[in-house]
């Protein structure tokens, strides 16, 4: 397999459980591309098509609000793929994505990546499945918008942080952590809010800031929370 191949199939889970693919015949409808940190890669109401898959590096999908306050839908790593959306119903870009670091993506046409999706029930499979934690995870931030006050959200995305990361079953270390500015973003609210309440936490000794790096000291405490 040529180096591409062996990237997509080390790298994007959907693809590894498809059996009797042929990487070789598969790879050539992949376009590999590199970006730069702080580079965008799709902006929001664009009418582009394609699937990209992250090889390396790191994504935020964003938007701006009419007021130009930024709202962060998610950060995606290696191994994560976005656009889907847009290859399905053909629809305009639904959000702005942007390189946060240096990254390798390996696009895919949407005739291609429907094709791909007709032709393989496991793949199929897989597609339904990432749509509906989709579904669930916008789910749980609408509830948390219309339901909890900001510091309850700040709260409620920290604890999301610290499922991803834990230690051990009453410890978590997020590393990097968000800077305040984008925890705020995540939850619709302003830097100050989220400075306020994290200093809160550290009085009450749940939370330890350590440069980049935040220790959540007691996960239950603020699971109560």
């Amino acid at each position: 397999m040529d180096m591409l191949s062996v990237a997509l199939f080390s790298a994007i889970k959907e693809f590894r459980d498809i059996p009797d693919i042929n990487p070789e015949g598969l790879v050539q409808y992949f376009h590999q591309q590199n970006y730069s940190a702080d580079e965008e890669i799709l902006r929001y109401q664009d009418h582009t098509n394609s699937v990209f898959f992250i090889l390396k590096g790191m994504i935020r999908i964003h938007y701006y609000s009419l007021s130009g306050d930024e709202v962060i839908l998610c950060d995606l790593p290696e191994g994560e793929m976005f656009g889907e959306l847009t290859a399905i119903d053909g629809l305009a870009r639904s959000a702005t994505a942007v390189a946060l670091k240096d990254s390798q993506l390996a696009s895919l046409p949407s005739s291609a990546f429907l094709e791909l999706i007709h032709t393989y029930p496991e793949f199929c499979t897989a597609i339904l499945k990432r749509l509906v934690s989709q579904v669930r995870r916008l789910t749980e931030r609408v509830f948390d918008f219309s339901t909890l006050a900001v510091r309850n959200r700040i709260h409620a995305e920290l604890l999301r942080l610290t499922h991803k990361n834990k230690v051990s079953e009453n410890l978590a270390i997020i590393s990097p952590a968000p800077t305040h500015e984008e925890l705020a973003n995540y939850v619709s609210t302003r830097r100050e809010e989220v400075s306020r309440e994290i200093s809160v936490l550290a009085r009450q000794g749940i939370i330890e800031c350590k440069g980049r790096a935040w220790h959540i000291l007691d996960v239950a405490k603020l699971a109560h929370m």
